[in-house]
C-alpha cells in the first residue's frame, strides 16, 4: 500500500532554507448550479489521508484551528475514529453521524510535482460525487514521498464534502514549495481555500 504522508514532515526540515511559494491552486472544480451555502456553527471534520500517524494528527489538528478560526466547529478525524476502524468507510462513517458532523475537509497527498496532479474532470466523475465512494478510494490512491530534492514542491488535493447531501461542493489541487512545517502549510492551504469558496460564493463567511 503506497502512503501519501511518510518522510514529509523530513522533507519539510530539508527544504526550510530554500524559498518558500505560497499555496496557488493549479485546478479547481465546483458542480454547476451550487447554492452558497454555510457551515458556520456546524461540526466539519478535519481529514488528512495518511498512514503516519503523528504526521496525520498534526495535519488534522493544523486544519481544525483554521476551520474553528471561521466559525466552524472543526473536529480532528483522529479524535473521532479509532484507527483500527479508519479505513473501513462502513465503520468510519458511523463514527461521523455520531460526531454529528455536516461536513468534511479532505486533504490528500498526490504528487510532488505539477505533472501529476489529477485533472478538474476526474471531481466530476465516481468515485468522487460521493464521500462514502471516495472514502476507500482516497485511501487506496495515495503518493509514496521520495527523498528530498534542493526545490520541493507538494502537490495536495483538497475536497470539500457536504455530508447532508453526501455531495462533493468543491474540489482544488494546490501546489507548495519548500513549506516549513506541516501546520504552515495546512494553514496556508486552508486560507487559500477559504479565499476560492468565497470568490464563489459557496461560503456566506
Amino acid at each position: 500500500m503506497r502512503r501519501p504522508f511518510p518522510m514529509l514532515a523530513t522533507i519539510l526540515v530539508l527544504t526550510a532554507a530554500t524559498a518558500v511559494a505560497k499555496a496557488k491552486f493549479t485546478d479547481i472544480w465546483t458542480p454547476p448550479g451550487l447554492q452558497p451555502l454555510s457551515f458556520v456553527g456546524q461540526t466539519v471534520v478535519a481529514l488528512a489521508i495518511s498512514e503516519d500517524l503523528s504526521l496525520r494528527m498534526s495535519a488534522e489538528e493544523a486544519l481544525t484551528d483554521e476551520l474553528s478560526k471561521r466559525g466552524l466547529r472543526g473536529l480532528a478525524a483522529y479524535r473521532v475514529i479509532p484507527r483500527e476502524e479508519l479505513r473501513d468507510a462502513q465503520r468510519a462513517k458511523g463514527w461521523f453521524q455520531g460526531a454529528k458532523a455536516t461536513g468534511v475537509v479532505s486533504m490528500r497527498l498526490v504528487d510532488l510535482s505539477r505533472e501529476s496532479s489529477p485533472a478538474a474532470v476526474v471531481w466530476s466523475s465516481t468515485p468522487y460525487t460521493s464521500f462514502w465512494d471516495y472514502y476507500p478510494y482516497g485511501w487506496g490512491n495515495t503518493f509514496t514521498i521520495v527523498p528530498a530534492r534542493n526545490d520541493t514542491k507538494i502537490v495536495i488535493e483538497t475536497l470539500v464534502y457536504d455530508l447532508a447531501g453526501d455531495r462533493l461542493i468543491w474540489a482544488g489541487t494546490s501546489e507548495s514549495s519548500n513549506a516549513k512545517s506541516v501546520r504552515a502549510l495546512v494553514e496556508d492551504i486552508v486560507e487559500a481555500t477559504a479565499d476560492e469558496m468565497r470568490k464563489r460564493g459557496l461560503t456566506r463567511r
